[in-house]
C-alpha cells in the first residue's frame, strides 16, 4: 500500500483542511470527512468541485451520516437535498439543552 495520495482528486483548495496533511489525504477512503470539512469550512468553488467529484447522490448519502454540521450548513443541505433536519444524524444527535452562549 502506498503512502502517497491518489492522483485523482477533486479540484478543491486546502482552506478547509488546515488541521490535516492535505497532500496525503485519501479522498475515497475519507470521503465523509472530506465532505464534512468542505461543506462546513470550504469555499463555494470547493463545494461545487465536491459535487463534480463525488456526485449529488453520494454527497447526499454521506451528509446524512455526518456527525456534525454547522446550523447554516444543515439549512443549506436541507434546501439543496430537499430533506428535513430530522433526517440528518447531526440533528438527531445534537445536545438537548443548547450551550448558554451562541457562537
Amino acid at each position: 500500500m502506498s503512502s502517497e495520495a491518489p492522483k485523482n482528486r477533486p479540484d478543491i483548495s486546502p482552506t478547509a483542511f488546515w488541521d490535516v496533511d492535505f497532500e496525503h489525504l485519501d479522498f475515497e477512503i475519507k470521503s465523509r470527512f472530506v465532505i464534512e470539512k468542505v461543506l462546513n469550512y470550504g469555499l463555494w468553488a470547493d463545494i461545487t468541485a465536491l459535487f463534480h467529484y463525488y456526485g449529488f447522490e453520494r454527497v447526499k448519502a454521506e451528509v446524512l451520516e455526518i456527525a456534525y454540521l454547522k446550523k447554516k450548513t444543515l439549512s443549506f443541505c436541507c434546501v439543496i437535498f430537499d430533506l428535513k433536519p430530522e433526517q440528518f444524524r447531526c440533528y438527531t444527535r445534537q445536545q438537548s439543552s443548547p450551550a448558554p452562549w451562541n457562537y
